[in-house]
């Protein structure tokens, strides 16, 4: 089982990126997946995740209205799609899913918000 990230990278303040999650390995379904991100010196938080059908949602509120969740099952693919970036929103953005009781991570991506 393999969690990809990619898409992070240098970003000005109010610029948009889209982080890809390639998944891999899971066993007769694609699971719900969630997105974190680990600021410098900061405990892991969620940012939001998606059903395994992708039908829902959620968001963490200080997200909400700038970023978007959506999946491509065909592709084993979730996005985060990342629109007003902020300075706060610099992290280390990971993906996570859990399946027959297993927490699986990736190995981040990094997104830099900065002039």
């Amino acid at each position: 089982v393999q969690l990809v990230e990619s898409g992070g990278g240098l970003v000005q303040p109010g610029g948009s990126l889209r982080l890809s999650c390639a998944a891999s390995g899971f066993t007769f379904s694609n699971p719900a997946i969630s997105w974190y991100r680990q600021a410098p010196g900061k405990e892991r938080e969620l940012v939001g995740d998606i059903t395994s059908s992708g039908s829902r949602m959620n968001y963490a509120d200080f997200v909400k209205g700038r970023f978007t969740i959506s999946r491509d099952n065909a592709k084993n693919t979730v996005y985060l799609q990342m629109n007003s970036l902020k300075p706060e929103d610099t992290a280390v953005y990971y993906c996570y899913a859990k399946q027959w009781g297993v927490d699986y991570w990736g190995q981040g991506t990094q997104v830099t918000v900065s002039t």
